[in-house]
């Protein structure tokens, strides 16, 4: 097989997608594909990771798949696709298409008139849906957000856990992983749950320069949210404030509009309507400020954010670098913020301990399974699919008592890791030396000298802008 020239792959970016020339980066990872590789890649957002599978997809023979977890992320990929130079036929399978759309979207993929197909994890439950990716013969299937996976499956999304098998399922095309942040437990789970076969892994130009990085630390809640409201008040906007509860994030919005900030609240307890609603005006520059859990923020391609700040602790660094990488992404200086009270860490100790099985709830539910109907179990939803999907991790053949014995230790282990996360994040509040290199180790990418951190500055005896927030008085800012 003649092996496709880096030449003949810009060609195509730029004919077919109207790119002027591919990143070293992007034509590595597209190279991989083409070679038949199973491929990882965490590069940042706005690096153009979309680009990869786009030209990847363009130049192998059999439509593409990509798994996206977010409407709003398939409707932008949707727009992105049709305005390039040449319509590559995209559709979207997913809640909001009628049953007229998704039988159209099945016969335009069996005939071989769409190149892009976006689906969310949850339609690939549907039997007709694999049958027609089967029929379809794909030739390259694509998880975009793939840190959903570890971040998400266990609790929220728990389709995610299953597209190892749908991989299976279709044939097993060369598969590739697209995230913005995966430390390396994280990728290594990402692997594993898709069931990737010796993956090519690309980790490059995590480091985010333009955004100063510090923590200031408060003795008080009402001192450090009054240090919030000042700082958001004078700072360059827009920005974005995340919080670790519905009720935070309602809190702080309305001392915010309290201080004419043109501030709104956004959380998973909103109606989606509103939600979308909100994050409108947010991109159209009607609202300065967003306040919002982390169900906020994914997608969105805002390239004038200013700041983004913490108002609690973040539950993992891979959230939190996430989070903060949605700031500055025009080049220009930006500043991320964590508001540090070590009592505060009982919310996130809380919600990391949460969802703890015991082998009670195991029994109950393998009973209520055995009689039909496992969610007659009576431990409630969250816990009877995390006990079903680590009873689908493994291996048939198990006795009951060894059954009930392993998914147990699997629930305790997940949680011991979420519980390790949270130290890491507290080792990052309590750091003395580099953040940035910190940060920069722990997803396994290449830092040079660091210029724009707390520490660094102090340490060199720099003076950032004037800080005056009620908190620690540092001589930095």
């Amino acid at each position: 097989m003649t092996r496709t020239t880096p030449a003949a792959i810009q060609r195509c970016a730029r004919q077919k997608l109207g790119l002027l020339k591919l990143r070293p980066e992007q034509l590595e990872a597209i190279q991989s594909i083409l070679d038949g590789r199973d491929t990882l890649v965490v590069q940042p957002t706005g690096s153009g990771k979309s680009a990869i599978y786009q030209a990847a997809g363009l130049l192998l023979s059999g439509p593409t798949v990509i798994v996206s977890p977010l409407l709003a992320l398939q409707r932008d990929q949707l727009d992105s696709i049709a305005s390039q130079p040449h319509d590559q036929r995209a559709a979207a399978i997913n809640s909001h298409a009628s049953a007229a759309q998704i039988r159209e979207s099945f016969e335009r993929l069996r005939a071989g008139d769409l190149e892009y197909t976006f689906v969310a994890p949850e339609q690939l439950r549907k039997p007709e849906v694999i049958d027609a990716l089967r029929a379809a013969r794909v030739s390259l299937f694509v998880v975009d957000e793939a840190h959903c996976i570890s971040e998400w499956g266990h609790d929220f999304r728990p389709d995610y856990l299953r597209l190892g098998a749908v991989v299976d399922a279709i044939g097993h095309p060369v598969t590739l992983a697209l995230t913005a942040t995966a430390s390396r437990a994280a990728r290594q789970e990402i692997v594993e749950r898709l069931r990737m076969r010796d993956p090519a892994v690309f980790v490059r130009g995590l480091d985010r320069p333009n955004i100063l990085l510090r923590v200031d630390k408060f003795d008080s809640e009402d001192a450090k949210t009054a240090a919030l409201v000042h700082r958001v008040v004078w700072a360059e906007k827009p920005g974005i404030v995340y919080t670790a509860t519905r009720a935070a994030a309602e809190t702080i919005a309305r001392a915010l509009r309290d201080q004419d900030v043109r501030a709104e609240h956004y959380h998973a307890g909103l109606p989606a309507r509103d939600r979308e609603a909100i994050q409108q005006r947010f991109m159209d520059g009607e609202s300065e400020v967003i306040v919002a859990t982390n169900a906020f923020g994914m997608g969105i391609d805002k390239a004038d954010v200013r700041f983004v700040y913490h108002f609690d602790l973040p539950e993992s660094l891979d959230s939190y670098y996430q989070e903060v990488g949605r700031a500055g992404r025009d080049g220009e200086p930006a500043e991320a913020i964590l508001f540090y009270r070590a009592q505060n860490a009982g919310i996130r100790k809380f919600q990391a301990g949460s969802g703890k099985v015991v082998a009670e709830d195991v029994e109950r539910v393998l009973d209520a399974l055995e009689a039909g109907d496992a969610n007659a179990a009576g431990v409630g939803p969250r816990k009877t699919e995390a006990i079903l999907q680590h009873l689908a991790d493994l291996e048939p053949g198990l006795d009951r008592p060894e059954t009930v014995r392993l998914i147990v230790e699997r629930r305790d282990l997940l949680l011991q890791r979420r519980r390790e996360r949270l130290r890491q994040v507290q080792a990052y509040a309590a750091l003395t030396t580099c953040r940035r290199e910190f940060l920069l180790r722990y997803f396994d990418d290449q830092w040079g000298a660091c210029v724009n951190c707390d520490n660094c500055a102090a340490a060199a005896g720099h003076f950032l802008p004037a800080e005056i927030t009620g908190g620690t008085r540092r001589e930095v800012a």
